[in-house]
């Protein structure tokens, strides 16, 4: 498990246009956007913490609802 992940073709291809895309905008748009994405990092990441709580504990995080219980 000591191997590093590496990204799969089809991952690497996405990649390489999302850097082409970087490169034809301004530097306000790049910071811009890598703000936005930063967010939604964070927004991901939370979801995954919710997602291992409900699975791990059968709980949710506080301030995360799951809309699948009744």
């Amino acid at each position: 498990m000591n191997e590093p992940i590496k990204l799969s073709l089809e991952q690497e291809f996405h990649l390489r246009s999302f850097a082409d895309g970087v490169e034809n905008m301004t530097r306000e748009q790049a910071l811009e956007y890598l703000i936005y994405l930063y967010g939604q990092m964070m927004i991901k990441e939370t979801h995954y913490k919710a997602l291992l709580a409900k699975v791990w504990f059968g709980n949710t995080l506080p301030g995360h609802t799951d809309k699948n219980t009744t």
